[in-house]
């Protein structure tokens, strides 16, 4: 499934390289709008992040991201900062979100993670943001010690909806993406993987369709023109690769 990322910094649409926070370039300063650009063009689910919050631990940018899950007809799935029990009660109460993503509360308080599984089945995903193949947490600003993978088995049968595992060396580059690395990540889980990084053609998005990944995360290729969101979606369906959305 192709899921196009509307990052949010200071309220308005950016895209970083590398995750860099004084490294942006600004796309729109309306992202309600951008969000209804990609849901006219057939994307079935959007990933917003809250930049901001990822790096300060605060839902920053809560009132746009509010209006975009209100104004959409398709699910969102927003991810940044969630790190208490608060922040994601109110984010799972908006309309339209389908899931949240927990990226460096997943990592210091698994349990909590866990719990919320239980409580909202099907709607809590797991972000793990790789760097040299380690874990990064708090906006990509500190890299831990654990590998990715190893954060990513431990998980296994929590009732974790999904695992979004992102190449930060790749992120926002037009690189391509690390499909070798993404090919192990999902081999060692038995969660649904999608990958994020450095995606730059309908070729990379093949390429991750068949790695096992479920879905990919496209951001740059898509603001850039890089890759045509209609065009990409039906070249997929073409080949018998998209429909997720579990």
């Amino acid at each position: 499934m192709i899921i196009p990322a509307i990052d949010i910094k200071g309220g308005r649409c950016v895209r970083l390289r590398q995750g860099l926070m004084d490294e942006e370039t600004v796309y729109s300063e309306n992202p309600p709008e951008v969000a209804l650009g990609w849901e006219s063009k057939g994307a079935g689910l959007l990933h917003l992040v809250d930049l901001d919050a990822a790096v300060g631990g605060k839902t920053t940018n809560f009132s746009v991201i509010r209006d975009i899950a209100s104004i959409v007809k398709i699910p969102v799935q927003i991810g940044g900062g969630i790190r208490d029990r608060a922040a994601a009660e109110t984010y799972l109460s908006l309309a339209n979100v389908k899931r949240i993503i927990l990226g460096t509360a997943a990592y210091e308080d698994p349990g909590f993670t866990k719990r919320l599984c239980g409580e909202y089945p099907g709607r809590i995903a797991v972000g793990i943001d790789a760097k040299d193949g380690m874990a990064a947490i708090k906006g990509w600003l500190s890299v831990t010690k654990t590998p990715a993978i190893t954060l990513a088995v431990s998980f296994e049968n929590s009732g974790v909806a999904c695992l979004i595992y992102t190449d930060i060396s790749r992120d926002g580059m037009l690189s391509g993406p690390n499909v070798e690395a993404i090919k192990r990540f999902a081999d060692a889980v038995n969660i649904p993987v999608i990958a994020s990084g450095g995606v730059s053609s309908i070729e990379d998005i093949i390429a991750i369709g068949k790695t096992g990944a479920k879905g990919v995360i496209i951001g740059k290729a898509l603001y850039s023109g890089a890759i045509d969101l209609e065009g990409a979606i039906a070249r997929i369906r073409s080949l018998g690769l998209e429909g997720w959305i579990s």
